[in-house]
């Protein structure tokens, strides 16, 4: 018996499960077509989700609705702009919700969201993109339908960003990885609303920075009044970092803005409270720093926030004569006074002033002071400030936890006023900007992150000058470099404070400069290359070289020694323009190779793929040397060690840059070279090339070649190189030569040469003498082609030699053949070196047989390739 009714429970257990994971089935289009109707009758935008899907099992005895990739986008005016959009929506409510009619609406006890974000934007016109819903007149008069009832008893938000940005006032305010919690009855008109969050807040004003990535925390009950829109602080714990505030007061919202009435503090003096507004990552441990005298904050706001106005508030940080020493440090900072005030007195935002009445510290007997008063902010910021003191640049690491792979060194000194204008510097008046002052660094030493080895300034004086700021002097040694440096900034607070283009002008000069010692080392192991696989198997990805896009300045260099490489340049000179991701570069000369060469040309790493188009000038340059350790040049013309001498040329090319190494790409490089050879020398034994052409063409002693004033023209691109036809002369010979080779080394080349018959080998000069003068001048010399393919390494050449003689003893059959009609047959057998039986007999010899021709061209080819004659054999 116990056992059926066992049998039965778990057979009933069964069938409410099975019925519990079938419901969601059953009624998910039911959810779909709610959470659809719902939208649609509240908001006037363009609303998508990927899916909706219903749980009883997650969140049991509640019923869970989840919406999966919900976005909303505004219509006009803010057409295509996303307002709001996250990956997860869950909606709890009990199971029975499940069950109402379709007119009746279903109660949310919980609401929760993941991965979201959401834009805030007013335009010009002070229009909101958060305004879309549906008004009283476009609603269809169906009070009776509502899906969704709110009885929400908790709710949560789960790494969402929010974005606030004001076209009119260019306040914008981003809050990042906002993380909120909140539980309370909101069934209540009057509820205590239970709240936890934590969030990252940047604020920017008209492109000026406040806050950057400021961690905040906030725990508190909120009293809500829902009936009035008001939200009062009853019980709080906030955080600005470290900084501890508490509130009080309450924020209203009305329907022409909100209503503030708040003040905070922070709760205890102590000056770890400004140590704590400093990020934990710079902080090191606050619960260990021994500090002396106070640090408050200290404020309040009150009044309406509207569309014209801001609430009234006065802000006040204050320390006095404070101190604060870390305890595995040796220095402390001593007198510290902080008086600063953030005000705004009528309610108008362009109101708004802040006073730094004064900042000061000291460590040891190093005193700095500082002092800065900021007003008219909203429109056009005036800008009064004001440095003077003295830091030991070693005594900072000695004081405060900076961390530095090693310590810094150097006595900065100041004494600087300024005084400006915003609008002035975004329309670069500088006669409105008025500076005086100068700041001094000295015995300056840095080792880290950026630089490849450390740098050395001894000494840096900076003067700021009413209409611009002035380097007046940089020495500067890092490896086996040196750098002097001088000259001009027009536009360094557009770029300090509006981002604008850094302009300057300077001058530099140079003993010793090695790029190498201005580049991190490739590490060992790895290739360079974009991307290198490290020993253990992962990859790393070097930055690609980038010329900066704020820079805008010109720098008149010169340098006695320049090493890049393996290059060695000396007697630098030249112009480098800085602009827009580029480098111009102007009458630069160096002397290397022997002789000089010359640049003009552009390098840009704007977009994607970095370029250059450049023109050289190479005057007297030995050819052995650059030919060989340039690797352009020997795909170009691989003559290196095949011929020696000068060369004078003009090169112009262009093509993609290698985005790390900054090389050619051999293979995207166009251009044209016109070149001149100055006493050359040939090596032929040194080429393959060379070598296949004498064993083919004997009569050729290319070492006696003169190739001195030679000119040649050569085109390239897309990895060819195309000869244009040139002459050479040789003794009594001249060559034409053409054609083309890639820069994978085949070749495919014609040789053209007029040679004079007496090359042709003894047995021709022996027939030739035989010939009347008059008959000889018309055989001077024959044409013979050779042709040169395969490559420079396994080269094929191959000659129409052959055919040339055989064209030259029929040319001398012909001349005899034309004498002989008037003088018979004695003479050609003369002439072959035979005679006739009989003389007289003039009717038969008077046209040669074609065995004569033949016989006779054999004997041309015999001599000319130094063939033995065949013994005469007995009859």
């Amino acid at each position: 018996m116990k056992k059926k009714i066992f049998i039965g429970i778990g057979i009933f257990l069964l069938v409410i499960v099975a019925s519990l994971a079938a419901i969601p089935i059953f009624f998910k289009d039911q959810i779909k077509a709610k959470i659809e109707q719902s939208i649609n009758e509240s908001v006037d935008a363009k609303v998508t989700f990927a899916d909706a899907s219903l749980s009883l099992f997650k969140s049991f005895p509640q019923a869970n609705v989840s919406i999966e990739k919900l976005v909303i986008i505004n219509k006009a005016p803010f057409a295509g702009d996303t307002l709001v959009a996250f990956d997860e929506l869950n909606l709890k409510m009990s199971i029975k919700e499940l069950f109402k009619g379709e007119n009746e609406p279903m109660t949310l006890g919980a609401i929760s969201i993941k991965n979201g974000k959401a834009n805030i934007l007013f335009n010009k016109d002070g229009i909101g993109n958060f305004d879309i819903a549906i008004k009283e007149d476009k609603k269809e008069e169906k009070e009776e339908s509502k899906p969704f009832a709110m009885n929400i008893q908790s709710y949560a938000v789960e790494n969402f960003k929010f974005k606030y940005y004001d076209e009119r006032s260019k306040i914008k305010m981003v809050i990042n990885e906002l993380n909120h919690e909140g539980t309370g009855n909101f069934a209540a008109q009057n509820l205590d609303l239970d709240t936890k969050s934590t969030a990252k807040i940047s604020l920017d004003m008209d492109k000026m920075s406040y806050m950057k990535n400021v961690a905040i925390s906030l725990d508190a009950v909120l009293g809500i009044d829902l009936g009035k829109s008001k939200y009062t602080f009853k019980e709080n714990k906030a955080k600005i970092n470290e900084l501890p505030l508490e509130f009080n007061g309450f924020i209203q919202l009305l329907e022409a803005g909100q209503e503030y009435d708040l003040t905070f503090k922070t709760p205890t003096s102590s000056f770890k409270n400004f140590l704590g507004l400093i990020p934990a990552a710079y902080a090191g441990n606050l619960s260990t720093v021994k500090t002396t005298g106070d640090f408050s904050v200290n404020g309040k706001v009150k009044g309406s926030l509207t569309d014209t106005t801001v609430p009234k508030f006065n802000i006040a940080i204050a320390s006095n004569n404070a101190s604060f020493q870390y305890p595995d440090l040796p220095k402390s900072v001593q007198n510290i006074i902080i008086d600063t005030k953030i005000i705004n007195e009528t309610g108008l935002m362009n109101d708004t002033y802040v006073n730094l009445d004064k900042l000061s510290f000291r460590i040891d007997q190093d005193v700095f002071n500082a002092k800065a008063n900021i007003r008219n902010v909203a429109t056009n910021a005036l800008v009064d400030a004001a440095l003077k003191g003295t830091i030991n640049l070693a005594n900072v690491t000695k004081a405060y936890p900076v961390k530095l792979d090693k310590p810094l060194s150097g006595i900065l000194k100041a004494d600087v006023a300024t005084k400006f204008d915003m609008k002035s510097v975004e329309t670069s008046q500088y006669q409105n900007i008025q500076n005086s002052g100068n700041i001094t660094l000295t015995g300056f030493n840095y080792t880290g992150e950026g630089m490849a080895k450390p740098v050395q300034i001894k000494q840096a004086i900076v003067a700021f000058n009413p209409n611009q700021i002035r380097l007046n002097q940089l020495d500067l040694k890092t490896g086996n470099s040196d750098i002097q440096l001088a000259g001009t900034l027009d536009n360094f607070y557009g770029f300090l404070f509006r981002k604008q283009i850094l302009k300057g002008n300077f001058n530099m000069n140079s003993n010793n400069f090695l790029v190498s010692d201005f580049m991190a080392p490739t590490p060992a192991g790895t290739k360079k290359t974009a991307e290198s696989s490290s020993e253990s198997g992962s990859k790393t990805k070097k930055e690609a070289v980038k010329i900066p896009a704020f820079l805008d300045c010109t720098v008149n260099a010169k340098a006695n020694t320049v090493v890049y490489d393996n290059l060695t340049l000396k007697a630098v000179s030249g112009t480098m323009i800085i602009r827009d991701e580029a480098v111009t570069l102007q009458n630069v000369k160096t002397n290397i190779f022997d002789g000089q060469i010359g640049m003009n040309g552009v390098v840009s790493t704007k977009g994607n793929v970095s370029k250059f188009n450049m023109s050289l000038n190479l005057d007297k340059v030995d050819i052995a040397k650059s030919f060989t350790t340039l690797d352009m040049l020997k795909k170009i013309a691989p003559i290196a060690g095949v011929i020696n001498g000068k060369l004078n040329s003009n090169i112009k090319l262009s093509g993609n840059l290698d985005a790390v190494e900054m090389t050619p790409d051999l293979s995207t490089i166009s251009g044209d070279l016109l070149g001149q050879l100055l006493s050359t020398t040939i090596n032929s034994s040194n080429s393959q090339m060379l070598t296949a052409l004498t064993s083919q063409v004997k009569f050729l002693d290319l070492n006696k070649l003169n190739l001195n004033d030679i000119k040649a023209a050569i085109s390239f691109s897309n990895g060819k190189v195309n000869i244009k036809p040139f002459t050479i002369k040789y003794q009594d010979i001249s060559a034409e030569i053409g054609g083309s080779h890639g820069f994978d080394q085949n070749m495919n080349y014609n040789i053209k040469m007029d040679v004079p018959a007496k090359y042709l080998g003894a047995e021709v000069n022996k027939l030739l003498a035989k010939l009347t003068p008059a008959d000889a001048a018309k055989i001077q010399s024959i044409p013979v082609t050779a042709l040169m393919t395969g490559n420079f390494k396994s080269p094929k050449v191959t000659t129409d030699m052959k055919q040339a003689t055989t064209n030259l003893a029929a040319q001398i059959v012909k001349l005899q053949k034309d004498k002989l009609l008037n003088q018979g047959a004695g003479a050609l057998g003369n002439i072959l070196g035979g005679g006739t039986k009989n003389p007289k007999d003039t009717t038969k010899t008077q046209t040669p047989k074609k065995d004569e021709i033949k016989n006779a061209a054999g004997e041309l080819l015999n001599g000319i390739f130094n063939k033995k004659k065949k013994p005469a054999q007995n009859p």
